[in-house]
């Protein structure tokens, strides 16, 4: 494959591929230790990230390669005015694959267009597919399949990019159901609900009770209910702690439920919550290393 900028440039069968790499290198990482050797992965990152970055770095010097790149736009040569197209047209001269971040949608896009190289979306203003294959990943390994699940979806439902890119690659399996938790004022889009849901024919419902819904889930997606969301300070007050998830908030869940974040945490997940062995946050964290491992390695062209 050429480059990665949406979840849907994967079919289902070459997201399992990858979400079998990923396990043969959690279970054979020595196999891999020098599968990148002589690559370089160029890291451009025109907006902070902790995870996203660091994850990508991390896999490609697990995997031998070696990298190079800039953590914010201030520090490249964007600051002076450079183009997308033009940056990419230097840094491919230097680099093998390239994943960029960046905070304008379509921009990762733009950048696939001028480069001789592979380009990977690190997240722009829209999307965020090695998150959304990472969250699958973290699926698959704990629940051991994708269809017939329950997935609530929890907190800011219309801005969180997550959310929709979730939403969007789960609606490819059978017999997936929806459960839309969040305040009336962040909502799942009308075009999200639509495209992915409706249209296809996934049943859903829509609640601003989390405690309410909590038995059917068999996976919980929590997200942050951001203040800078709400018109007014009072309907914030208001809702910001029927978000927060408790261990009482757990009392009526199944004893199978995992609990999935994209991080990073605020406070809408207590710290109580950490060692319930339902939570999977921080192992999310580790199967997106091993996720973008796989992912560079089809990306390159790497058996």
């Amino acid at each position: 494959m050429n480059s990665l900028i949406d979840i849907f440039d994967l079919t289902p069968q070459e997201i399992m591929e990858l979400i079998n790499t990923a396990c043969d290198i959690i279970d054979r990482p020595a196999a891999y230790a020098h599968k990148c050797d002589g690559k370089i992965l160029a890291t451009l990152f025109f907006e902070p990230s902790t995870r996203t970055r660091l994850s990508f770095e991390s896999a490609m010097l697990s995997l031998g390669g070696q990298v190079l790149g800039f953590s914010e736009a201030k520090s490249s040569s964007a600051a002076k005015g450079e183009s997308v197209a033009d940056t990419i047209r230097t840094v491919s001269c230097y680099s093998d694959i390239i994943a960029m971040r960046h905070p304008k949608e379509g921009a990762p896009l733009v950048a696939s267009m001028h480069s001789p190289v592979p380009i990977i979306n690190a997240g722009d203003g829209h999307n965020h597919p090695t998150q959304t294959l990472t969250d699958l990943l973290t699926i698959h390994r704990e629940k051991g399949h994708f269809d017939g699940l329950t997935v609530g979806l929890c907190g800011d439902l219309k801005f969180g990019r997550t959310v929709h890119s979730l939403v969007a690659a789960m609606s490819r399996y059978p017999d997936v159901r929806f459960v839309l938790i969040s305040p009336e004022e962040l909502k799942l889009p009308r075009y999200v609900k639509e495209q992915y849901i409706k249209n296809p024919g996934i049943p859903y419902i829509q609640s601003a009770s989390l405690e309410e819904v909590m038995p059917q889930l068999d996976i919980l997606y929590m997200t942050r209910v951001q203040r800078e969301r709400f018109f007014n300070e009072e309907d914030y007050l208001r809702l910001k702690d029927s978000y927060i998830l408790t261990p009482e908030k757990l009392r009526g869940a199944k004893e199978d439920l995992r609990i999935l974040h994209p991080l990073p945490r605020v406070n809408e997940i207590s710290v109580a919550v950490d060692n319930d062995p339902r939570a999977c946050y921080f192992k999310q964290v580790q199967y997106g290393k091993y996720i973008r491992m796989a992912l560079i390695l089809k990306m390159l062209g790497i058996e």
